[in-house]
């Protein structure tokens, strides 16, 4: 302290800035301690996605480069599984079907979706249990609906018949579930109706945070309400229609569990999806390898697929 007062006022200021120098370590010092922090509040969920997302897909694609068998012993065969499956009918069949069937049933779940969505947006009287019950379906799965559906379109005592026969539309003895085209027919409309709830509640949430104001300023400029849908709600539920849309392809290319209660794939592999042609490959023809290489290509086509609609739909991130 002796020497503090002795000493000369230049070298005072020096020794003053050098002590400060010392407790303020400086704005990299600053960044690096943050960048460790955000690193250690992060890690919880790096750690799970990479044990339960990243490790399965590359042990799948180390699988997809054996001969996995379900039970027994493997070896190395490279890119031959890839090789099988561009000679595999089955699996090109399932991708054909399978791209048919996600045609058939993204845009009327957008456009019902879209429609409720509408009609329940306003606080109207009973709005509420009609939202509610749209979005039962959902909420009741898509399992169980499969089982119902199966019951309610049996030939002889199934519902289904009985009301269509009494509006003379189909036979009562007409069988939904044995012929191609009936059977993506009654599964397409299950699905339809399974589905549009969520992409009602999704929709909804996306016009519920535009601002009334907005709508309050076209009706004053003499907008009709189909301008003012077109002009200013479906621009600015871009992001919400982006998510729906993405959302309905990529459940529609991995379904499984409706074509395999209500047809099992049948008649013959008639409606065999993506989903299926590898869960037969792999436990029914015991064949992880191929089973594991048609999934990586299942990931890629779905991935390719989505980049596409999100860069599409997306638009200006402004």
């Amino acid at each position: 302290m002796r020497s503090d007062v002795t000493a000369p006022p230049a070298e005072r200021t020096l020794r003053r800035r050098g002590r400060t120098a010392q407790r303020d370590p400086g704005p990299r010092a600053a960044a690096r301690r943050t960048t460790r922090t955000g690193l250690l509040l992060v890690s919880p969920a790096l750690a799970f996605v990479a044990v339960f997302a990243l490790f399965p897909l590359g042990f799948g694609i180390y699988i997809s480069l054996t001969n996995w068998p379900l039970i027994g012993s493997y070896h190395f065969v490279g890119l031959a599984n890839y090789t099988a499956l561009l000679h595999n009918s089955v699996y090109l069949q399932s991708i054909l079907f399978t791209l048919k069937y996600t045609a058939i049933v993204t845009i009327p779940i957008f456009v019902v979706g879209y429609a409720l969505a509408v009609f329940v947006r306003s606080n109207r009287p009973g709005s509420t249990v009609f939202r509610t019950m749209i979005f039962l379906p959902y909420i009741v799965g898509l399992v169980t609906l499969s089982f119902m559906a199966v019951v309610e379109l049996q030939p002889e005592s199934g519902t289904a018949n009985f009301v269509l026969a009494k509006l003379g539309i189909v036979k009562a003895t007409t069988a939904w579930l044995v012929h191609t085209g009936l059977a993506l027919t009654a599964i397409s409309i299950l699905v339809i109706w399974f589905a549009s709830g969520f992409t009602m509640m999704l929709l909804m949430a996306g016009m519920q945070a535009i601002p009334q104001e907005i709508y309050e300023s076209a009706r004053v400029d003499g907008a009709s309400w189909w301008r003012a849908e077109r002009s200013l709600t479906v621009p600015l539920l871009r992001r919400s229609i982006a998510l729906s849309l993405i959302v309905s392809v990529v459940y529609s290319f991995l379904a499984f569990n409706q074509f395999f209660i209500m047809t099992d794939g049948g008649p013959g592999t008639s409606t065999v999806s993506v989903v299926m042609a590898i869960y037969d490959t792999a436990f029914a023809d015991m064949n992880v390898g191929l089973a594991s290489a048609m999934s990586v290509v299942l990931v890629i086509v779905v991935g390719l697929i989505t980049f596409v609609q999100f860069r599409f739909l997306q638009g200006d991130s402004d």
